[in-house]
């Protein structure tokens, strides 16, 4: 038994079959259980635990159908339409079913039905029934109205009303009940009976392509998995070429028969139309993995998806022997990517303002635009460039000692080393973005200066002298110095 503190006392949330035939139920007090059954064994309620039991069960799940959505706190819906066909009918599929998750230890109760409301109603009044579309009123007219799985306030309203059954209410007019229950009790009666549906909402959102294969025994070893992902790669790729299509996100399913999903994903930066490339890349990806995949008891169904497809545009090609140069650098970053993380594979894309530290924006590679396609960078000139290629991630602190209070810096101490400046040039006045900052933001003035060993710095002081109100001082009124990068 599981037992919940609710309004300051602790009651009973859920039970087993033989604490139900034993007298108990959801709800009742829990000294009122103990008195009943002092031997009684006792659990706290973990909803965390129980959200992720419910979330496995649910990938799971998505071997059967795509469409998986939660119902409450212990139910799921799934969407068959079109899937049921794969597995024999309705009948065999609910079956083959509820006998895998009873194998796994759970307790299931389920239906089918037209509409998610019906089946929901089924599932709690009558398991097990298969109703055909159009039959949805019949089947549930004498079923409970809390098998509706409406607020316990309008349950007992109905039932002092005299309505104890969703037939009762069905029999009832429209503008009666909405009147005394509220729109949304009629919108749930009628999709109760089929007059209505609304779409169940998925956790995951439905591949564009997706083909698997099943398993009459459970396979175990990579030499026997790399073929397979093999064979569907070469099968996936056949339905996307016929819709003009190529992978930017293959995702591979694993499902154990324990119960237990791994999905592995790989990107690309180039839409994927070979098969060779699924293999690379889910090569690269398996060999790269901190937790290997682990088979367990072995795995009964791989999937292959493509998550996202894009439009395929083809590109006449020259004999020039650079035109696959793109290809091929693009090539070489999904590998990279594949085996060292997406986000550790980045690109510097250059942005339209003037401030140091917002002028670039690292970008993963595979999420960058072509070439060509973003904002060009400065053009290149013979001289020596103005800032340094090099910014410190975060503008350090320094002690500077100038010679006037607008002037470069005579000497100045960073990271406990002093350096004194034998040339300085400067000052690049910069103004910062006040349009986009939440508070005021002081003048920078940069310098860049060298110091008697021949190293280069680029500093700049945080604020004018007597001009502009400093919140960022040192405690003696004047503007802070920072180092914010190195010259090679």
């Amino acid at each position: 038994m599981v037992a919940a503190k609710r309004d300051n006392a602790l009651v009973v949330v859920a039970c087993d079959a033989y604490a139900t035939q034993g007298g108990l139920m959801p709800g009742m007090p829990l000294a009122t259980a103990r008195a009943m059954h002092p031997a009684l064994e006792v659990i706290d309620h973990d909803p965390f635990a129980d959200a992720a039991l419910l979330a496995a069960v649910a990938d799971w799940c998505d071997r059967f159908t795509p469409l998986v959505a939660l119902d409450g706190a212990d139910g799921l819906l799934l969407d068959i339409t079109g899937c049921a066909h794969l597995f024999g009918d309705e009948a065999e599929l609910l079956a083959m079913l509820s006998a895998a998750l009873m194998r796994q230890g759970f307790a299931v109760s389920a239906a089918i039905a037209g509409t998610a409301v019906a089946a929901r109603a089924l599932t709690r009044g009558a398991p097990g029934k298969i109703v055909a579309p159009g039959e949805e009123a019949g089947a549930v007219a004498p079923l409970p109205v809390a098998a509706l799985g409406v607020d316990e306030a309008i349950v007992r309203g109905l039932r002092r009303a005299g309505l104890t059954t969703i037939g009762d209410a069905l029999a009832r007019q429209p503008s009666e009940l909405a009147a005394r229950f509220g729109e949304a009790f009629v919108a749930v009666l009628r999709r109760a009976s089929g007059e209505d549906d609304a779409p169940i909402s998925p956790r995951k959102p439905a591949p564009d392509y997706v083909v698997d294969k099943r398993f009459p025994e459970p396979i175990a070893t990579i030499e026997v998995i790399m073929p397979t992902l093999v064979k569907l790669a070469r099968l996936l790729i056949g339905a996307m070429e016929r819709g003009g299509k190529g992978a930017r996100q293959l995702t591979a399913s694993f499902f154990r028969s324990d119960g237990a999903v791994r999905c592995i994903t790989v990107e690309a930066g180039q839409p994927v139309t070979r098969v060779e490339v699924v293999e690379r890349l889910f090569a690269e990806k398996l060999d790269a993995l901190a937790d290997p995949l682990d088979p367990g008891f072995g795995f009964d169904l791989i999937r292959l998806a493509a998550s996202h497809s894009v439009t395929i545009t083809e590109a006449q090609r020259g004999f020039d022997t650079t035109a696959h140069q793109a290809e091929d650098v693009a090539a070489l970053a999904d590998t990279l990517s594949a085996r060292l993380g997406a986000r550790r594979v980045i690109r510097y894309l250059p942005q339209d303002t003037h401030i140091p530290e917002r002028a670039a924006l690292a970008v993963p590679v595979q999420h960058c635009p072509p070439d060509g396609a973003d904002a060009p960078w400065p053009a290149r000139t013979d001289e020596p460039p103005l800032r340094p290629l090099r910014l410190l991630q975060q503008p350090e602190p320094i002690e500077v000692l100038a010679g006037v209070p607008d002037g470069p810096p005579a000497q100045f101490i960073w990271r406990r080393v002093t350096h004194r400046v034998a040339r300085a040039e400067g000052p690049e006045r910069i103004a910062m973005e006040w349009w986009r900052a939440a508070s005021p933001e002081l003048t920078r003035d940069y310098f860049r200066v060298e110091d008697d060993a021949g190293s280069r710095f680029w500093l700049f002081r945080d604020g004018l002298y007597g001009r502009e109100m400093m919140p960022q001082t040192d405690g003696s009124g004047h503007p802070r110095w920072y180092m914010h990068g190195l010259f090679a």
